[in-house]
């Protein structure tokens, strides 16, 4: 009975819509910043791009389109897609949006639970679980997909700290309430940091888990994750929220109706990579997409759009994306990535042998020859 389960609103008739959904320009930078984290590394032959949560498939389906048009330059390079996806509604639509619907389900050869290709040629793969994805070099892709993890809450009290739990309101009929824990939980043992200053505190444990598998295999076959999701960095208490039509929604009215989402908590994020990878970030949004050079591709956009209507929409979106009070400011980009990916290398020793190390586009400013 979830609320993905059964679909999920995302877009303008659902129930909260995304950046992918407001400006194809999202998704084309995006894109951009996984060609130049594979050049950086040399171009190796395969590359595969793993998403997670893809939703209706519109960024999968932008990144494939910037694919498409650099096609020359991925000529001879391997690439695939892999989407890590549990709702089967969800993963209807996006077969339909990247593959016309031309898919086979329960491929005999690997642990996908359904294969196709894309419109521009490309094999896609659906997986339930980030641990069927084949090991190899990859690249990870999670946009609001960490905020859809469910949560443990936590309370300090004079008697040390209390979970917050859900339980039957013995007042009102058919109706939830919150309760604190009269003692400690196991979760109240294993997931408060002993260094903790707040006084409320939200914990993912799914997203310490996925973290810990995507730095696992970052380290051993390279590769790089980017999250981009609205966040902070363990400084927030009590983000726990509810979206019906795009208004907030009392989290335990009516469940499985309404989206439930909980702000990212990057710190435990980057505490949970144990050092595997190097972090980035959070950067805002704003800054992450004006460092990939987004105010250029607007002005391409722009210059080749023949109405007036038009070029509204590519303003009003371009707005919604950057304007602090909108997008720019709460949502923000993560990234891991390999350690050698950020070390300089040591000059001392062979002062010709290495070039420089090419800055990571997007966490630093973008300037222009």
């Amino acid at each position: 009975q979830g609320y993905y389960t059964r679909g999920g609103g995302i877009g303008e008739s659902g129930d909260f819509v995304t950046s992918p959904e407001i400006s194809q320009i999202f998704g084309e930078l995006i894109g951009i910043w996984y060609i130049s984290e594979w050049i950086a590394t040399g171009k190796p032959k395969a590359f595969r791009l793993v998403e997670l949560g893809p939703g209706r498939g519109t960024l999968t389906d932008d990144i494939l389109r910037v694919f498409n048009q650099l096609a020359s330059l991925l000529s001879k390079c391997d690439v695939s897609i892999h989407l890590v996806e549990v709702s089967p509604k969800l993963s209807e639509i996006q077969a339909l949006m990247l593959t016309g619907g031309k898919v086979q389900s329960n491929p005999e050869d690997n642990s996908a639970y359904m294969k196709g290709i894309s419109k521009t040629g490309i094999p896609i793969f659906w997986y339930k679980d980030v641990q069927d994805v084949p090991a190899g070099y990859s690249f990870y892709l999670a946009h609001e997909f960490f905020d859809a993890l469910p949560i443990h809450k936590f309370q300090r009290t004079e008697k040390g700290w209390r979970e917050v739990l859900v339980d039957i309101d013995p007042e009102v009929h058919d109706q939830l309430r919150f309760v604190l824990s009269p003692s400690s939980t196991p979760a109240t043992e294993n997931f408060i940091q002993p260094e903790e200053t707040r006084d409320h505190v939200e914990v993912c444990p799914d997203a310490g888990v996925i973290i810990q598998r995507l730095a696992c295999r970052i380290e051993k076959e390279g590769g790089a994750a980017l999250i981009a999701d609205y966040g902070h960095d363990g400084t927030k208490t009590d983000t726990f929220r509810g979206f019906h039509n795009h208004k907030l929604h009392d989290v335990l009215r009516a469940p499985g109706t309404a989206d439930l989402t909980a702000d990212v908590d990057f710190s435990y994020l980057r505490k949970m990579t144990q050092g595997r990878t190097a972090t980035l970030g959070p950067i805002k949004q704003r800054e992450f997409l004006k460092n990939m050079g987004v105010d250029l591709r607007l002005q391409v956009l722009l210059q080749n759009s023949r109405d007036t209507a038009t070029r509204e929409q590519l303003l009003r979106s371009y707005d919604m994306l950057m304007n602090p009070t909108k997008m720019g400011d709460c949502f923000n980009f993560f990234a891991l990535l390999p350690h050698h990916r950020l070390v300089h290398p040591d000059k001392k020793h062979k002062p010709e042998s290495k070039s420089p190390i090419a800055p990571v586009a997007g966490f630093g400013e973008l300037l222009l020859k």
